[in-house]
């Protein structure tokens, strides 16, 4: 039986490039140390023999995996897929590789995907929003795994953050809807038990209010999982409160959309009958007929503003520093002035 070839080495593509092995390295490793002409000279021979770099050694040599890892809530919407492509690209030029999980907006899945995690070697960690127990915290400094904080933004937290004030930006929005006359409002928000992004939400709603004059204690909202037919479900639970809201504003977008098609199934027009507005700003909320009224979060600027973050954090070794995003209203379709 005829063997399998034998893999190309190192030395293989040096031969091939006429370069040294060490210059093959650094253009592999360090390629802006390299001139461009050798480069170019060690890209093509390495095309051509089809050689894979032993990250294994490069890691032994570093003392790092160059493996970041990052837990999201859900995979199951688009909301945190934007910031993460652009946090996995960010880091892919740098030379890390990503590792994402899901916890299923349970803290205590993303605990042990935390330790998981560094157990296979994690340089560093992007978990969403801060809450969670102190001693997960304690756990990483132990470990001497950065971590890094994303989709929310708190100075004074533990860990550092690339975010935006989830808080200011739904009363900004809250803002524009009293604006418009519209006072019996209802709202549709996440599970606000252990997630700091939705408790936060619901909070500059209150705060709108009470700064229109308006009792936050008649808010009431409901708290439901992200998802289409939750939002749908909590839309119509809506409509029969007297008196009935002129206005829902939910939590994100997949809700607002579930909330749109609850209009639809009552025969309501939108925003006619009803004005819906959403958060985030994912390609949904253009989509979905009429465009949704909801705030624009900078998930791409997020996502490699992080990425550039954290890679500074593990490879020279110091804390990270806070970054406050501005998430801005966008006004489109779903909302219209009370009376209209």
């Amino acid at each position: 039986m005829k063997s399998a070839p034998a893999a190309p080495t190192l030395d293989d593509v040096a031969l091939l490039a006429a370069v040294s092995t060490a210059t093959v390295s650094r253009c592999i490793n360090e390629p802006e140390k390299v001139a461009v002409r050798t480069r170019d000279k060690v890209a093509a021979a390495i095309a051509q023999l089809g050689y894979t770099p032993n990250f294994a050694a490069r890691s032994m040599a570093a003392k790092r995996t160059f493996t970041i890892g990052a837990i999201i809530p859900t995979m199951e919407n688009a909301i945190f897929a934007r910031g993460l492509q652009a946090f996995q690209e960010a880091l892919d030029a740098r030379g890390y590789t990503l590792l994402v999980s899901s916890s299923a907006y349970s803290l205590d899945a993303e605990e042990e995907q935390i330790r998981n995690l560094v157990a296979r070697g994690a340089d560093g960690l992007l978990v969403i929003g801060h809450d969670r127990d102190p001693a997960i915290y304690d756990y990483l400094e132990q470990q001497r795994v950065p971590v890094l904080v994303a989709w929310s933004y708190d100075e004074n937290a533990r860990a550092p953050s690339i975010g935006f004030d989830n808080r200011a930006a739904m009363r900004a929005l809250a803002e524009r809807v009293l604006a418009l006359g519209h006072r019996d409002i209802a709202m549709i928000s996440g599970t606000s038990a252990q997630n700091d992004r939705a408790r936060m939400r619901i909070a500059g709603l209150c705060d709108a209010m009470a700064a229109h004059g308006l009792d936050p204690a008649t808010l009431d909202p409901v708290e439901v999982p992200y998802g289409f037919d939750e939002g749908t479900e909590a839309f119509v639970s809506l409509m029969a409160r007297t008196p009935r809201p002129s206005i829902v504003m939910c939590g994100n977008d997949v809700l607002a959309v579930g909330a749109v098609r609850g209009a639809r199934q009552m025969g309501l027009r939108v925003p006619q009958d009803i004005s819906i507005t959403g958060f985030d700003d994912i390609e949904l909320a253009l989509v979905v007929e009429p465009a949704l009224t909801t705030v624009h979060v900078p998930h791409r600027t997020m996502g490699a503003l992080a990425a550039a973050e954290l890679v500074a954090m593990i490879e020279e070794k110091r804390s990270g520093m806070s970054q406050r995003l501005i998430a801005e209203v966008v006004e489109r379709a779903s909302v219209a002035p009370v009376g209209r």
